[in-house]
């Protein structure tokens, strides 16, 4: 059996019903720190470099995120390829 549930609501409210914090001040430092030092960099491979020094967890944190993207992407190639190929829901 399934069940299936639409909510409709903003990011801010499900944070608020959630109970997660609100970290939208620290995200906009950090990306404000971001675009300042992104634009005192002169060629890609200065920039790629401070990208990894500024990332959580340094070099890595971005090998972590790539990881994840990959396997989220993976994943959800397969999900849609056994629907059109006649896979049960």
């Amino acid at each position: 059996m399934r069940v299936k549930v639409n909510i409709e609501c903003s990011p801010e409210e499900a944070r608020r019903f959630m109970g997660l914090p609100d970290v939208s001040p620290i995200n906009e430092r950090y990306v404000a720190m971001m675009g300042e030092a992104m634009s005192g960099a002169g060629n890609f491979d200065q920039a790629q470099k401070m990208m990894k020094e500024f990332a959580p967890f340094g070099d890595m944190g971005m090998k972590l995120f790539q990881q994840f993207s990959s396997l989220a992407t993976d994943a959800a190639t397969r999900s849609t390829g056994s629907k059109k190929a006649g896979g049960k829901d």
